[in-house]
């Protein structure tokens, strides 16, 4: 499985620089592990959030640290995203849409 994000400011219309993700796999225990992460560069992505973790099926999770980007201005100080790889064999992307006061996100492409 290979994982990728994007994160976009849409109150500016650019990319978020310098966004903190960690991304973590629920265990058959129900405990989160951390499996990879890293900081979105200058256009906003980070392609391998894996970081050469093994690929596993079940419930992930991102967390964004928003908060340090958005700094006073913005009212969710993290967004964390869960979702369900079913596929391992297929690549996986999940952009974030960002703003001070609210977000969306979906399973890209």
């Amino acid at each position: 499985m290979s994982l990728s994000t994007h994160v976009l400011d849409t109150a500016t219309g650019l990319p978020a620089t310098g966004v903190a993700v960690m991304l973590e796999r629920r265990t058959e225990q129900g405990t989160w592990q951390q499996i990879g992460g890293g900081e979105t560069g200058e256009d906003g992505r980070i392609l391998d959030l894996l970081e050469g973790a093994p690929t596993v099926s079940g419930q992930h999770r991102l967390t964004f640290d928003t908060g340090a980007y958005l700094g006073d201005e913005g009212f969710y100080p993290e967004v964390t995203v869960t979702f369900v790889v079913a596929a391992p064999w297929q690549h996986h992307h999940v952009p974030l849409l960002l703003s001070p006061y609210g977000y969306t996100t979906y399973r890209g492409s």
